[in-house]
């Protein structure tokens, strides 16, 4: 019995799991996908009219949302650091603006965010017109970093394929140039890497932007759209850090 449960508890997915979770991404991403399975789960319990159930669901949505405000309070800061870091890069001068406008993007929705979060646990007290004035802006700020980001991917795909399609291109043969073909090659390999983790941005950036369009009044989606879109960037987030705690490509 001992043997068994040695087993199970020092598995190395379970160790895994834990690394995981010792991270603040790793627990953000993981409260973030039960927090809007739980908003896709009230609303599908709302149509099937089992309201008491749905109100249990709406409820831990609203806790977990609370929650995650609380733990990004000190992210606004890392965005200015980002974007400073990004005008110092040597990156292409549009790669350059997108990443910088979209840093100031999140760092505007992250501080609205931090007063919405102050004002739903009563720390600061203004009106409800107030309150919702300051929640729209930050899902206005969202929208914005979102959309650079999608730009700023959008421009980084096309470069990197360029590159990919000239490495192939000047492809050599033969012994006299196998340092030259090795130094080729791990060029196409760092391209690869690269345009491997720009589409996974990419994919996250379509799922996600619908949740502070719709915040911001320029679509209308369903409380069980948004959810779902949530869950699924949320999930894409999750493995990307998981890949990352445990070495994985």
């Amino acid at each position: 019995m001992a043997t068994i449960a040695s087993q199970i508890i020092l598995h190395p997915v379970v160790s895994q799991g834990l690394k995981f979770g010792g991270t603040t991404l790793g627990r953000d991403k993981t409260y973030r996908a039960l927090q809007y399975f739980s908003r896709f789960f009230a609303w599908y319990l709302i149509n099937k009219g089992d309201k008491i159930e749905a109100a249990r669901w709406s409820a831990l949505k609203a806790h977990l949302g609370t929650a995650r405000k609380l733990m990004r309070l000190g992210k606004p800061m890392e965005h200015l650091q980002a974007a400073l870091r990004a005008a110092f890069s040597s990156s292409p001068a549009l790669e350059t603006i997108t990443t910088i406008a979209r840093q100031l993007g999140y760092f505007g929705y992250l501080s609205y965010d931090a007063i919405v979060w102050a004002s739903t646990i009563k720390l600061i007290n203004v009106t409800k017109e107030t309150a919702a004035r300051v929640q729209k802006r930050a899902f206005q700020f969202w929208v914005a970093g979102i959309a650079f980001s999608l730009i700023h991917g959008a421009l980084k795909s096309l470069r990197l394929a360029k590159e990919s399609k000239a490495l192939k291109a000047s492809k050599t043969w033969g012994e006299k140039d196998l340092a030259e073909e090795a130094s080729r090659e791990t060029r196409v390999a760092q391209i690869t890497a690269a345009r491997n983790s720009n589409n996974a941005q990419l994919a996250l950036d379509i799922f996600d932007v619908w949740i502070p369009a719709s915040g911001a009044g320029l679509v209308n989606l369903s409380e069980g759209t948004l959810g779902i879109a949530g869950l699924i960037s949320s999930l894409l987030g999750a493995k990307a850090q998981w890949q990352s705690v445990n070495g994985k490509k």
